[in-house]
């Protein structure tokens, strides 16, 4: 019994590791994932700066300055965001437990 289940915890691991190897970057990199998600972050951050800003009563030339820097940094992300292009990581192979060496 003890076999049996250190053969599936060992099967487990091999397609985990599997998993980081072949599969996350292939997605991380062709599906643009952490740029994504970055620029819905910079959409959150901007939205809550102008809140901030337009709810001021009388708002001075730092306050003014510091949204014109998170709005600045804004385009400058869209731009590199824009013009990057993924790089075309290819997957090597189907998962086969075999194949996989652990330690």
């Amino acid at each position: 019994m003890f076999e049996e289940q250190k053969k599936d915890a060992v099967e487990k691991i091999k397609w985990v590791w599997w998993f980081f190897k072949e599969e996350l970057p292939q997605f991380l990199s062709n599906w643009r994932t952490v740029p994504r998600i970055m620029m819905v972050l910079y959409g959150l951050v901007f939205y809550n700066t102008m809140q901030w800003f337009m709810a001021l009563e009388n708002p001075n030339n730092a306050q003014a300055g510091f949204v014109s820097v998170v709005v600045g940094a804004g385009a400058a992300w869209f731009g590199l965001y824009v013009n990057g292009k993924s790089s075309k990581v290819q997957k090597t192979k189907k998962f086969n437990p075999e194949d996989e060496q652990i330690g």
